[in-house]
Protein backbone atom coordinates (compact mmCIF):
# COMPACT_ATOMS: atom_id res chain seq x y z
CA UNK A 1 0.00 0.00 0.00
CA UNK A 2 0.97 3.61 -0.45
CA UNK A 3 3.13 5.55 1.97
CA UNK A 4 2.05 9.01 0.87
CA UNK A 5 0.06 9.79 4.06
CA UNK A 6 2.20 10.73 7.05
CA UNK A 7 0.20 12.63 9.68
CA UNK A 8 -2.95 14.51 10.54
CA UNK A 9 -3.13 17.87 8.76
CA UNK A 10 -6.15 19.21 10.62
CA UNK A 11 -9.61 18.49 11.93
CA UNK A 12 -12.43 20.98 11.68
CA UNK A 13 -15.54 21.98 13.56
CA UNK A 14 -18.55 23.60 11.91
CA UNK A 15 -20.23 26.03 14.31
CA UNK A 16 -23.26 28.31 14.31
CA UNK A 17 -21.74 31.36 15.98
CA UNK A 18 -18.08 32.21 15.38
CA UNK A 19 -17.84 34.71 18.25
CA UNK A 20 -19.29 32.25 20.78
CA UNK A 21 -17.09 29.45 19.44
CA UNK A 22 -13.91 31.47 19.90
CA UNK A 23 -14.95 32.38 23.44
CA UNK A 24 -15.61 28.71 24.24
CA UNK A 25 -12.26 27.49 22.96
CA UNK A 26 -10.33 30.27 24.66
CA UNK A 27 -11.98 29.21 27.92
CA UNK A 28 -10.73 25.69 27.22
CA UNK A 29 -7.20 27.10 27.17
CA UNK A 30 -6.53 27.40 23.45
CA UNK A 31 -5.03 30.48 21.80
CA UNK A 32 -6.95 31.53 18.69
CA UNK A 33 -6.35 34.47 16.34
CA UNK A 34 -9.23 36.61 15.07
CA UNK A 35 -11.28 34.83 12.40
CA UNK A 36 -10.66 35.29 8.68
CA UNK A 37 -13.55 36.16 6.36
CA UNK A 38 -12.88 35.81 2.61
CA UNK A 39 -14.44 38.53 0.49
CA UNK A 40 -15.43 38.57 -3.17
CA UNK A 41 -17.56 40.80 -5.39
CA UNK A 42 -20.76 38.95 -6.29
CA UNK A 43 -20.61 40.47 -9.80
CA UNK A 44 -17.90 42.24 -11.85
CA UNK A 45 -17.48 45.78 -10.53
CA UNK A 46 -19.43 45.15 -7.32
CA UNK A 47 -17.94 45.83 -3.91
CA UNK A 48 -16.36 42.79 -2.22
CA UNK A 49 -18.39 41.20 0.58
CA UNK A 50 -17.85 38.24 2.90
CA UNK A 51 -18.81 34.99 1.19
CA UNK A 52 -18.68 31.26 1.75
CA UNK A 53 -17.18 30.36 5.10
CA UNK A 54 -15.14 32.08 7.77
CA UNK A 55 -12.57 30.29 9.87
CA UNK A 56 -9.98 30.51 12.60
CA UNK A 57 -7.31 28.03 13.65
CA UNK A 58 -5.84 26.57 16.80
CA UNK A 59 -2.25 26.40 15.59
CA UNK A 60 -0.21 23.51 16.96
CA UNK A 61 3.35 22.39 16.33
CA UNK A 62 2.67 20.18 13.28
CA UNK A 63 -0.99 20.73 12.52
CA UNK A 64 -4.09 22.59 13.64
CA UNK A 65 -7.75 22.52 14.61
CA UNK A 66 -10.03 24.62 12.42
CA UNK A 67 -13.26 26.30 13.47
CA UNK A 68 -15.56 27.14 10.56
CA UNK A 69 -18.78 29.13 10.32
CA UNK A 70 -20.91 29.59 7.22
CA UNK A 71 -21.13 33.24 6.23
CA UNK A 72 -24.75 34.28 6.64
CA UNK A 73 -26.19 37.69 5.89
CA UNK A 74 -28.00 37.57 9.23
CA UNK A 75 -24.91 36.66 11.29
CA UNK A 76 -22.81 39.54 12.62
CA UNK A 77 -19.10 39.57 11.80
CA UNK A 78 -16.80 39.83 14.82
CA UNK A 79 -15.30 43.29 15.19
CA UNK A 80 -11.72 42.00 15.07
CA UNK A 81 -12.26 39.78 12.02
CA UNK A 82 -9.68 39.82 9.22
CA UNK A 83 -11.33 40.48 5.85
CA UNK A 84 -9.33 38.56 3.23
CA UNK A 85 -9.92 39.83 -0.34
CA UNK A 86 -9.74 37.07 -2.95
CA UNK A 87 -8.25 38.48 -6.13
CA UNK A 88 -9.79 36.89 -9.22
CA UNK A 89 -10.20 38.07 -12.85
CA UNK A 90 -13.74 38.94 -13.89
CA UNK A 91 -13.96 35.96 -16.25
CA UNK A 92 -13.05 33.57 -13.42
CA UNK A 93 -15.40 35.13 -10.88
CA UNK A 94 -18.53 33.06 -11.67
CA UNK A 95 -16.62 29.79 -11.35
CA UNK A 96 -15.01 30.78 -8.06
CA UNK A 97 -18.32 32.01 -6.65
CA UNK A 98 -19.93 28.70 -7.59
CA UNK A 99 -17.15 26.75 -5.88
CA UNK A 100 -17.32 28.92 -2.76
CA UNK A 101 -21.09 28.56 -2.57
CA UNK A 102 -20.83 24.81 -3.10
CA UNK A 103 -18.44 24.52 -0.17
CA UNK A 104 -20.71 26.68 1.97
CA UNK A 105 -23.70 24.49 1.04
CA UNK A 106 -21.83 21.37 2.17
CA UNK A 107 -20.89 23.04 5.45
CA UNK A 108 -24.48 24.14 5.99
CA UNK A 109 -25.62 20.56 5.40
CA UNK A 110 -23.15 19.35 8.00
CA UNK A 111 -24.42 21.93 10.47
CA UNK A 112 -27.99 20.80 9.82
CA UNK A 113 -26.94 17.36 11.14
CA UNK A 114 -25.30 18.79 14.27
CA UNK A 115 -22.84 21.40 15.46
CA UNK A 116 -19.50 19.71 15.91
CA UNK A 117 -16.63 18.08 14.06
CA UNK A 118 -17.24 17.33 10.40
CA UNK A 119 -13.80 17.73 8.83
CA UNK A 120 -10.80 15.42 8.71
CA UNK A 121 -7.79 16.24 6.52
CA UNK A 122 -4.67 14.09 6.58
CA UNK A 123 -1.20 15.21 5.59
CA UNK A 124 0.81 14.17 2.56
CA UNK A 125 4.31 15.08 1.45
CA UNK A 126 3.39 13.93 -2.08
CA UNK A 127 -0.18 14.88 -2.89
CA UNK A 128 0.11 13.93 -6.56
CA UNK A 129 1.09 10.38 -5.60
CA UNK A 130 -1.85 10.25 -3.19
CA UNK A 131 -4.20 11.37 -5.96
CA UNK A 132 -2.78 8.75 -8.33
CA UNK A 133 -3.21 6.04 -5.68
CA UNK A 134 -6.87 7.02 -5.19
CA UNK A 135 -7.38 6.98 -8.96
CA UNK A 136 -5.92 3.48 -9.19
CA UNK A 137 -8.33 2.33 -6.48
CA UNK A 138 -11.32 3.97 -8.24
CA UNK A 139 -11.83 6.24 -5.22
CA UNK A 140 -13.51 9.41 -6.39
CA UNK A 141 -12.04 12.79 -5.53
CA UNK A 142 -12.28 16.34 -6.79
CA UNK A 143 -8.71 16.62 -8.06
CA UNK A 144 -5.81 18.61 -6.65
CA UNK A 145 -6.59 22.27 -6.02
CA UNK A 146 -4.61 25.20 -4.65
CA UNK A 147 -6.06 27.54 -2.03
CA UNK A 148 -4.69 29.95 0.52
CA UNK A 149 -5.05 29.79 4.28
CA UNK A 150 -3.97 32.37 6.86
CA UNK A 151 -0.98 31.73 9.12
CA UNK A 152 0.47 33.84 11.90
CA UNK A 153 4.07 35.06 11.64
CA UNK A 154 6.14 37.60 13.54
CA UNK A 155 5.25 40.09 10.80
CA UNK A 156 1.51 39.47 11.07
CA UNK A 157 -0.99 37.32 9.18
CA UNK A 158 0.18 35.84 5.88
CA UNK A 159 -1.72 33.80 3.32
CA UNK A 160 -0.10 30.43 2.72
CA UNK A 161 -0.63 28.58 -0.59
CA UNK A 162 -1.88 25.06 0.16
CA UNK A 163 -2.68 22.19 -2.18
CA UNK A 164 -5.44 19.77 -1.27
CA UNK A 165 -8.00 17.31 -2.57
CA UNK A 166 -11.41 16.29 -1.27
CA UNK A 167 -12.69 12.72 -1.38
CA UNK A 168 -16.08 12.15 -2.95
CA UNK A 169 -18.73 9.68 -1.89
CA UNK A 170 -19.27 6.59 -4.03
CA UNK A 171 -23.00 6.88 -3.39
CA UNK A 172 -25.05 7.82 -6.45
CA UNK A 173 -26.01 11.51 -6.62
CA UNK A 174 -24.11 12.40 -3.42
CA UNK A 175 -22.81 16.00 -3.48
CA UNK A 176 -19.13 16.36 -4.31
CA UNK A 177 -16.90 16.66 -1.27
CA UNK A 178 -19.51 15.26 1.11
CA UNK A 179 -19.15 11.84 2.72
CA UNK A 180 -21.70 10.41 5.17
CA UNK A 181 -19.46 11.42 8.09
CA UNK A 182 -18.44 14.82 6.71
CA UNK A 183 -15.60 16.25 4.66
CA UNK A 184 -12.46 14.11 4.30
CA UNK A 185 -9.41 15.22 2.36
CA UNK A 186 -5.65 15.17 1.91
CA UNK A 187 -3.43 18.27 1.98
CA UNK A 188 0.23 19.18 1.78
CA UNK A 189 1.66 20.68 4.94
CA UNK A 190 4.09 23.36 3.86
CA UNK A 191 6.58 24.60 6.44
CA UNK A 192 6.92 28.38 6.53
CA UNK A 193 9.93 30.24 7.86
CA UNK A 194 8.87 32.53 10.68
CA UNK A 195 5.55 30.84 11.35
CA UNK A 196 4.57 31.30 14.96
CA UNK A 197 3.25 28.49 17.12
CA UNK A 198 1.43 30.15 19.99
CA UNK A 199 1.50 28.78 23.49
CA UNK A 200 -1.75 27.45 24.87
CA UNK A 201 -2.79 27.79 28.49
CA UNK A 202 -3.83 24.13 28.52
CA UNK A 203 -0.37 23.02 27.31
CA UNK A 204 -1.51 21.78 23.90
CA UNK A 205 1.28 20.77 21.50
CA UNK A 206 -0.04 18.63 18.65
CA UNK A 207 -3.15 17.05 17.21
CA UNK A 208 -2.55 13.30 17.48
CA UNK A 209 -5.88 11.55 17.02
CA UNK A 210 -9.32 11.55 15.44
CA UNK A 211 -12.22 9.28 16.49
CA UNK A 212 -15.02 8.31 14.11
CA UNK A 213 -18.11 6.45 15.39
CA UNK A 214 -20.16 4.34 12.97
CA UNK A 215 -23.09 1.91 13.16
CA UNK A 216 -21.94 -1.58 14.05
CA UNK A 217 -23.09 -3.05 10.75
CA UNK A 218 -21.26 -0.32 8.80
CA UNK A 219 -17.86 -0.98 10.38
CA UNK A 220 -16.53 -3.29 7.61
CA UNK A 221 -17.48 -0.86 4.84
CA UNK A 222 -16.05 2.18 6.63
CA UNK A 223 -12.87 0.23 7.39
CA UNK A 224 -12.56 -0.59 3.69
CA UNK A 225 -13.09 3.05 2.69
CA UNK A 226 -10.45 4.35 5.06
CA UNK A 227 -7.95 1.70 4.03
CA UNK A 228 -8.35 3.13 0.54
CA UNK A 229 -8.19 6.76 1.65
CA UNK A 230 -5.15 6.30 3.89
CA UNK A 231 -3.31 3.67 1.85
CA UNK A 232 -2.78 1.20 4.69
CA UNK A 233 -4.50 -1.61 6.54
CA UNK A 234 -6.24 -1.06 9.85
CA UNK A 235 -5.18 -2.59 13.14
CA UNK A 236 -8.18 -4.50 14.48
CA UNK A 237 -9.10 -4.69 18.16
CA UNK A 238 -12.60 -5.93 18.82
CA UNK A 239 -15.01 -3.36 17.42
CA UNK A 240 -12.37 -0.70 16.78
CA UNK A 241 -10.12 -0.11 13.80
CA UNK A 242 -6.98 2.00 14.14
CA UNK A 243 -4.87 3.53 11.39
CA UNK A 244 -1.37 4.61 12.43
CA UNK A 245 -0.14 7.83 10.82
CA UNK A 246 3.29 8.26 12.34
CA UNK A 247 2.73 9.90 15.71
CA UNK A 248 -1.01 10.24 15.08
CA UNK A 249 -3.92 7.93 14.43
CA UNK A 250 -7.42 7.73 12.99
CA UNK A 251 -9.66 5.38 14.96
CA UNK A 252 -13.01 4.02 13.81
CA UNK A 253 -15.24 2.62 16.55
CA UNK A 254 -18.55 0.80 16.32
CA UNK A 255 -21.37 2.48 18.22
CA UNK A 256 -21.69 -0.42 20.68
CA UNK A 257 -18.02 -0.04 21.67
CA UNK A 258 -18.04 3.75 22.11
CA UNK A 259 -18.81 3.60 25.87
CA UNK A 260 -15.56 1.64 26.36
CA UNK A 261 -13.49 3.93 24.15
CA UNK A 262 -14.99 7.28 25.18
CA UNK A 263 -17.03 6.81 28.37
CA UNK A 264 -19.96 9.14 28.84
CA UNK A 265 -20.24 10.18 25.19
CA UNK A 266 -23.03 9.47 22.72
CA UNK A 267 -22.80 10.21 18.98
CA UNK A 268 -25.01 13.10 17.84
CA UNK A 269 -25.71 11.16 14.62
CA UNK A 270 -24.20 8.21 12.80
CA UNK A 271 -21.67 8.17 11.33
CA UNK A 272 -19.99 11.04 13.17
CA UNK A 273 -16.61 12.31 14.25
CA UNK A 274 -17.01 12.24 18.03
CA UNK A 275 -13.59 13.19 19.38
CA UNK A 276 -10.07 14.35 18.70
CA UNK A 277 -6.92 13.90 20.75
CA UNK A 278 -4.40 16.59 21.65
CA UNK A 279 -0.94 15.95 23.07
CA UNK A 280 0.04 18.28 25.93
CA UNK A 281 3.24 19.25 27.69
CA UNK A 282 2.02 18.44 31.19
CA UNK A 283 -1.34 16.80 31.93
CA UNK A 284 -1.31 18.37 35.41
CA UNK A 285 -1.10 21.81 33.79
CA UNK A 286 -4.04 20.91 31.57
CA UNK A 287 -6.13 19.78 34.52
CA UNK A 288 -5.22 22.89 36.51
CA UNK A 289 -6.33 25.17 33.70
CA UNK A 290 -9.63 23.37 33.15
CA UNK A 291 -10.40 23.28 36.87
CA UNK A 292 -9.56 26.97 37.29
CA UNK A 293 -11.70 27.89 34.27
CA UNK A 294 -14.62 25.87 35.63
CA UNK A 295 -14.71 23.48 32.68
CA UNK A 296 -16.23 20.07 33.48
CA UNK A 297 -14.00 17.14 32.52
CA UNK A 298 -13.55 13.42 33.08
CA UNK A 299 -10.47 11.32 33.81
CA UNK A 300 -11.46 7.90 32.43
CA UNK A 301 -7.87 6.60 32.44
CA UNK A 302 -4.59 7.56 34.10
CA UNK A 303 -2.93 10.48 32.30
CA UNK A 304 -6.03 11.18 30.22
CA UNK A 305 -8.48 14.07 30.49
CA UNK A 306 -11.64 14.28 28.43
CA UNK A 307 -13.63 17.46 27.97
CA UNK A 308 -17.12 16.26 26.99
CA UNK A 309 -18.74 17.24 23.72
CA UNK A 310 -21.32 19.28 25.61
CA UNK A 311 -18.51 21.66 26.68
CA UNK A 312 -16.61 21.81 23.39
CA UNK A 313 -19.19 22.58 20.69
CA UNK A 314 -20.28 19.05 19.92
CA UNK A 315 -17.04 17.06 19.96
CA UNK A 316 -15.10 15.56 22.86
CA UNK A 317 -11.48 16.65 23.34
CA UNK A 318 -9.08 14.05 24.71
CA UNK A 319 -5.89 15.39 26.29
CA UNK A 320 -2.91 13.07 26.74
CA UNK A 321 0.75 13.68 27.64
CA UNK A 322 3.09 14.00 24.68
CA UNK A 323 5.40 11.05 24.08
CA UNK A 324 9.00 12.17 23.65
Amino acid sequence: MGKDISDLHHVGLVVRDMTAAIETYRRLGFTLPPPAYPTLPTAPGALPRPVGAANTHIYLRRNFVEIVAVVDDGQPIPGDAHLIPLDVPDDKLPGLLAAVRGTAANLAAFLDRFQGMHILVVDSADLDSAAARLDAADAGHGGVHAVQRPIETADGTRMLPTRYLEINSDETDAPRGRLPEGRVGIAENTAVEGQQHPKHANGAIDLIGCLLCVPDDALPDVERRYETYLGRAAHRNGSTRSFDLGDASVIIVAESALPDVLPGERPPALPAFVGYTVAVHDIAQTEHHLRTAGVPYRTPRPDEIVVPASEALGVAIIFRPAVD
